[in-house]
């Protein structure tokens, strides 16, 4: 079931407010993938977050069974950070905090989200 983004915000609000609201953690990571999906629709990449959510996204070709083409993981913590533009992709990618493979694994130009970014946050994702 998709996240309503008025919770899905209000959830990104709480746990900007307090990291440590697992609750909101969890339905802002939800709600972020989602949007992930609406802005790079498609099932090239699969985006894990564990334990909290998981999408795929990114145009280009459909895998059905097995691992797909391109994996992205980190945690819920760097995933709102990403998400919000708190850090960037590569960044991110330098200090260890996601890993990522495959052809269409860089997510930096979807980040950060479109209408999530933080005030005071770095420039660009690339």
């Amino acid at each position: 079931m998709r996240t309503d983004p008025e919770q899905g915000r209000a959830a990104l609000a709480r746990w900007l407010a307090d990291p440590a609201d697992r609750a909101a953690r969890r339905t802002a990571v939800r709600f972020t993938l989602a949007v992930l999906g609406d802005v790079a629709p498609g099932r090239t990449v699969e985006v894990r977050v564990p334990p909290d959510g998981v999408v795929q996204a990114v145009a280009g070709p459909r895998h059905t069974r097995g691992t797909p083409p391109a994996v992205v993981e980190t945690d819920p913590d760097t995933w709102l950070r990403l998400a919000t533009g708190a850090v960037t992709w590569d960044g991110a990618i330098t200090d260890g905090a996601v890993t990522a493979s495959g052809e269409r694994a860089d997510l930096a130009r979807w980040l950060p989200l479109p209408g999530l970014r933080r005030e005071g946050g770095p420039a660009g994702g690339s």
